[in-house]
């Protein structure tokens, strides 16, 4: 029998993935510098976490 999950449970990680993006996406907009740096960071963090899960999926 599988085990039930909360709607915390699942929509937690793609939840933080999305902060995540709209943190990357403003703060892009907002300067240059240092800022771009942290920009391509947060902004890479979806295409590793799709990388990620194509890899590691269930069949």
């Amino acid at each position: 029998m599988r085990k039930k999950h909360g709607l915390a449970a699942i929509f937690a990680i793609p939840l933080l993935v999305a902060l995540v993006s709209i943190a990357g996406l403003v703060v892009a907009l907002t300067g240059d510098g240092l800022r771009d740096a942290a920009s391509w960071f947060a902004l890479a963090i979806p295409v590793f976490a799709v990388g990620w899960a194509m890899t590691f999926r269930r069949t």
